[in-house]
């Protein structure tokens, strides 16, 4: 081939290139977002076993609430086990009508004090609870405490307390969930004001408020993000009081035996932290609203409770105690491990709460009930079979 050729075949392949150079740039231009969508893509992709070799699995308890993709790849977020990463859709926020609104056409026989009949008694001193000091406490590993009332070690139950709850629950419309109150006419302060009332006793058969209008907060939240709910309202505790436990023990036993879907029976009630000069209103600021603080009571049996399983039911309660710590810190005071019965022994995610105290408002009760309910909901959709 002569030189001269060579070059005009040169020339020609130089000329081509540069033709094609625009129409390159142009398909990779147009390339980029397909590419950027690839690899958005593959960040919310989990790959079974090859992803669990390269992601340390944290603590079942230590999931953390900031799921970017630095935390999931980088193993502080464990966002599936295996199923792949939907993007997960919460329903709308539930939203209560205020318990101060609410009328009841049929209030029973010891209704709400009408504003005019307050009258003046002890002081109301506002307080948020932190964490407690002293040999009966411990802390558990992810937020929360133990207060330990029994003769078992500290050491003992933070071994237990690291169990996952001795039960799962599945995509059912069966219910799966059981709320009742034994205490059902325990009730609440109308509004923040400095002193209780002298003459009330804060019980009510009124159910707008009493522990009904809590128990409703907690179902209307469960019941959003499609958990089955029976929620028993019956009285308990009027005229009566003694043998309330029994009461409600014959209410919930026929309801267990024909719904064996139902894992989770909670008894709601009060506390009522006060001396002869003050009563508490234990609360604290949760997005922008007052909730009263809560108190989880686990029984244990000292082997005259008839109560076997009841450490099952303290796996349950250090879950719900940490999950609701993660959801809303400091919403709880540390759980009391006591002996005690409650009807405890009928499932094993069988579970006291004690919402707030007589000092706290309707509103903080109702708030926290929801709460409780959210907190609970993301805790049952975690152990799902």
């Amino acid at each position: 081939m002569t030189r001269f050729k060579r070059r005009k075949i040169i020339g020609a392949v130089r000329c081509i290139m540069l033709m094609l150079v625009p129409f390159c740039t142009a398909g990779i231009a147009k390339g980029i977002p397909f590419v950027k969508s690839a690899v958005s893509k593959m960040e919310h992709i989990s790959v079974g076993g090859t992803a669990e070799k390269s992601v340390e699995k944290s603590d079942y308890y230590s999931l953390s609430h900031e799921n970017t993709s630095e935390n999931v790849l980088s193993g502080k977020t464990i966002l599936s086990e295996g199923y792949g990463i939907a993007e997960e859709k919460f329903p709308s926020e539930v939203r209560l009508q205020s318990p101060l609104d609410m009328t009841n056409d049929n209030a029973g026989e010891k209704p709400y004090p009408k504003n005019e009949d307050w009258t003046k008694g002890i002081d109301i001193v506002r307080t948020t609870y932190g964490e407690y000091s002293g040999t009966s406490f411990f802390s558990l590993s992810d937020g929360g405490q133990v207060n330990n009332k029994t003769s078992i070690s500290n050491q003992t139950l933070i071994e237990e307390s690291r169990l996952f709850p001795d039960f799962t629950i599945s995509d059912t419309d069966e219910p799966q969930v059981l709320i009742y109150h034994t205490h059902t006419t325990e009730s609440f302060e109308p509004f923040v004001r400095e002193n209780l009332d002298a003459n009330f006793n804060y019980r009510t058969t009124d159910s707008t408020k009493n522990m009904i209008m809590v128990g409703n907060a907690i179902q209307a939240e469960l019941e959003a993000r499609g958990i089955g709910v029976i929620h028993v309202t019956e009285i308990h505790d009027y005229p009566s009081y003694n043998g309330s436990y029994g009461r409600s023990r014959e209410s919930i036993v026929p309801i267990l035996e024909q719904y064996p879907t139902i894992k989770v029976a909670l008894d709601i009630h009060r506390d009522a932290i006060s001396n002869d000069s003050f009563a508490a209103q234990p609360y604290i600021e949760i997005d922008g609203k007052e909730a009263a603080q809560i108190m989880i009571i686990s029984g244990c049996d000292d082997g005259t409770l008839d109560m076997p399983d009841y450490m099952k039911n303290f796996h349950f309660a250090c879950s719900l105690q940490q999950q609701l710590e993660n959801d809303y810190a400091g919403l709880t005071r540390p759980i009391l491990f006591d002996y005690r019965h409650y009807n405890q022994d009928l499932t094993t995610g069988s579970l006291l709460i004690e919402v707030g105290s007589h000092g706290n408002t309707l509103e903080q009760v109702q708030y926290s009930g929801q709460l409780i309910g959210r907190s609970l909901s993301n805790l049952l959709d975690r152990i799902k079979e």
